[in-house]
């Protein structure tokens, strides 16, 4: 009976751990002016050419403007925003996560890198994240 009570204390326990430990990150930003490759881990997906196929976004079609306002619209907080280059954070509801996402302007449009900090599904939170700052162009 205590073994029942005590799994779902360490898991929760576990999260909490998780959670704050996410907090504690940052984007990595530009690695020879593109966004960073992605890691074996299938919580992210990117728009950058070379990316694998199941992490492939397409790039997003907008000016600087747009992108922003998409941003915030989707509850972004912008943590750089240099010309070219825009690094945000979105945190999860329930346990806090925080996750990197990052654009980097290429010509008329802007590659997106989507990431978790920390654990190893997302759940395919990145890749709606995406979809949702695609919507709100």
């Amino acid at each position: 009976m205590r073994l029942l009570l005590l799994i779902p204390l360490i898991i929760l326990v576990a999260m909490i751990l998780l959670s704050l430990l996410s907090r504690r990150g940052h984007a990595i930003g530009l690695v020879d002016d593109r966004l960073a490759p992605l890691p074996s881990k299938p919580n992210c997906v990117s728009s950058e050419l070379g990316t694998p196929a199941a992490k492939q976004v397409e790039p997003l079609q907008t000016d600087k403007a747009g992108l922003l306002a998409a941003i915030a619209a989707t509850g972004g907080e912008i943590v750089s925003d240099q010309n070219d280059y825009i690094a945000t954070t979105y945190t999860s509801g329930l346990m806090r996560f925080v996750d990197d996402v990052e654009f980097r302007r290429d010509g008329t449009v802007w590659h997106v890198r989507s990431a978790s900090r920390v654990g190893h599904s997302d759940m395919g939170a990145n890749r709606k994240r995406v979809a949702a700052i695609r919507a709100a162009l």
